[in-house]
């Protein structure tokens, strides 16, 4: 019986993660438009949603110089992405998505996606806008999804972020304990686009980047 070929790391499959700030992207080429090129084909082409875009390119009120955008990509094209920005954000009107749901100055969420007050904290980071495009082949998905995760995790740590809160697939305990992560539910489930999801807080406290 042959031995059973060994698992290819990230780095051997050319896989790679990049945290992106508005004062970096520079260094990555046309990456940033990529990834919202990605988010475009995610939530509007693909979910339906009504976001605003231009230039082929999806964007809200919560990419700020405050932000940072986390692309997985391989051979100049991005398969996975996310994005973080301090719970202490402001924006005219807005702070982070989370709260402005839960003072009700957004549509498409719940009121009140949490069970107490939405935090405000420089330890706290929120991610939104997760997502893994639908050419990214079945036997992959699982490790650009841990790789996206583990990179995400460590840029909120090197913010000085210990937890991260965001919403996510109602199951997202099961998955997350495949990537050595944990995390604990801050809020009721409720349907968002047609899958059952919820808010939970991410402990990032000892986050390293993903070995790529």
């Amino acid at each position: 019986m042959p031995p059973a070929k060994p698992v290819e790391t990230p780095a051997q499959t050319g896989l790679k993660a990049t945290s992106m700030s508005l004062e970096t992207m520079h260094l990555y080429g046309d990456l940033m438009v990529k990834y919202l090129q990605a988010r475009r084909q995610v939530f509007i082409v693909s979910k339906g949603w009504r976001l605003s875009e231009t230039r082929g390119m999806e964007f809200d009120q919560y990419d700020t110089p405050e932000a940072r955008w986390i692309a997985v990509h391989q051979d100049g094209e991005v398969l996975a992405g996310i994005r973080i920005a301090p719970t202490t954000a402001r924006c005219g009107l807005h702070s982070y998505m989370i709260r402005d749901a839960q003072l009700g100055l957004l549509q498409g969420l719940p009121l009140d996606p949490l069970f107490a007050e939405a935090p405000v904290s420089d330890t706290i980071w929120e991610a939104t806008r997760l997502f893994l495009l639908d050419t990214v082949p079945a036997e992959r998905r699982a490790e650009v999804q841990r790789v996206l995760m583990l990179k995400m995790a460590a840029a909120a740590r090197e913010e000085g972020a210990d937890s991260v809160i965001g919403i996510v697939p109602a199951v997202f305990q099961r998955w997350l304990k495949r990537i050595g992560m944990d995390a604990v539910p801050v809020g009721p489930r409720f349907e968002l686009d047609g899958d059952r999801s919820q808010a939970a807080m991410f402990n990032v406290s000892n986050a390293t980047a993903p070995q790529i």
